[in-house]
Order: structure tokens, then C-alpha cells, then sequence
């Protein structure tokens, strides 16, 4: 599948709003387009037509290297992404393709990335919501989180902040993960992965 070059990008960062759910585990796709917003030099706004804060801006070298971006935090709640992605999509005229979700993932050790575009929501809500709204073939950038201790439940261990142990390498891994971002929307999938797949 190609990308359309003039088209925008759309990425979202998927994530709970409020700050109760601010440092959670599972708003760390919410961390790095926070990030990816601060490197651009702008601010979020809400958006009139979807239930979302979006920015408008540029990732990569200035000049046709660059590429026009929409950086989005759906304020559903997560099971209720799709929504939002959808309203922004269609308003912003954005391809399946050029459409970008970084989310937190149970099944890869915590720090790790991995790129790839399509396939199923391996339990994940807000990519259940996304899929079901659009279907599966947008990309993704799963960051991992690793499984829960012991006997904690699933829905405990995502919405709990990460421990001491792991904020001491959060910020790093967060800066790793806007860096795959960006390196996906200028240099494609493949260089992506080879650069970040770890």
C-alpha cells in the first residue's frame, strides 16, 4: 500500500483525557505526541467538529523533505477512539494509509518499539474502536509496557503510572518513540522499522 505524498498525516496518540490518567500506562501514546506537539513548537486546540485536541504542523527537514501533519488526542474515552479518528480523518481528507496510532502494548518488553502497518487489536480498545470504525489498515507504533506482575489484573496494570523503575527511562523511551514517529512519516515503513524495530 503507498501513501499519498501531499496528503496530511494524521497521528494520534491514543490515551485516556484528565489528569487522573495523565501518567498511566496506558496514555503513552498521549506522552509522545505530546512530545511530537512540543518539537513543532505548537499548542493543542480542541477541534470544533471531532470529540479531539489536534495540531496542524510540519515533521522532517524543512523544504519538500517536510511533511504536513495533524497530531491527535481523541478526549473520548479509549474504547471510544474511533470516533474522534474518524471525524478527523474525514475532516482533514487524510488516506487509511497516512494514518498513524501510537499505543502502549502489553505483548512487547517495556521500552521496545515496533512499526507495522495493519493487523488485529490484540485486546487493545482503542485500536478495537479505530478498526471497527475504519477498518485495520492504518499504521501503528506499539510501545511496549511488558505484562503485569503476578496475578495484577490487565485493566489495573494499564491504568496504574509507571513504576519508579521504569520513569527513570521513561523520557528516553518516549523521545525514541516521537523519533520513530517522525523517521515512519518522512522515510516510510520499511526505514522506520529498520531504524526502530528492536
Amino acid at each position: 500500500m503507498t501513501t499519498d505524498a501531499t496528503a496530511p498525516w494524521l497521528i494520534v496518540g491514543l490515551g485516556n483525557p484528565g489528569p487522573g490518567y495523565a501518567a498511566n500506562r496506558h496514555n503513552v501514546g498521549f506522552m509522545v505526541v505530546d512530545l511530537l506537539a512540543e518539537r513543532t513548537g505548537g499548542a493543542f486546540k480542541r477541534h470544533g467538529k471531532a470529540q479531539a485536541q489536534v495540531l496542524e504542523g510540519r515533521i522532517g527537514p524543512m523544504g519538500p523533505g517536510s511533511r504536513r501533519v495533524v497530531l491527535a488526542k481523541p478526549m473520548s474515552y479509549m474504547n471510544l477512539s474511533g470516533g474522534p479518528v474518524t471525524a478527523l480523518r474525514d475532516f482533514y481528507k487524510v488516506p487509511t494509509a497516512n494514518i498513524v496510532a501510537i499505543h502502549d502494548e502489553l505483548d512487547i518488553d517495556y521500552g521496545t518499539l515496533r512499526l507495522k502497518l495493519g493487523g488485529g487489536d490484540n485486546g487493545h480498545n482503542g485500536l478495537k474502536s479505530m478498526t471497527k470504525a475504519m477498518g485495520p489498515d492504518y499504521h501503528r507504533v506499539r510501545f511496549g509496557i511488558g505484562r503485569p506482575p503476578g496475578r495484577m489484573q490487565v485493566a489495573d496494570f494499564v491504568l496504574k503510572d509507571f513504576s519508579a523503575g521504569e520513569r527513570k527511562e521513561l523520557d528516553y523511551f518516549v523521545d525514541r518513540g516521537a523519533d520513530a514517529v517522525e523517521a515512519l512519516v518522512t522515510e516510510g515503513l520499511e526505514r522506520a522499522q529498520s531504524s526502530y524495530n528492536s
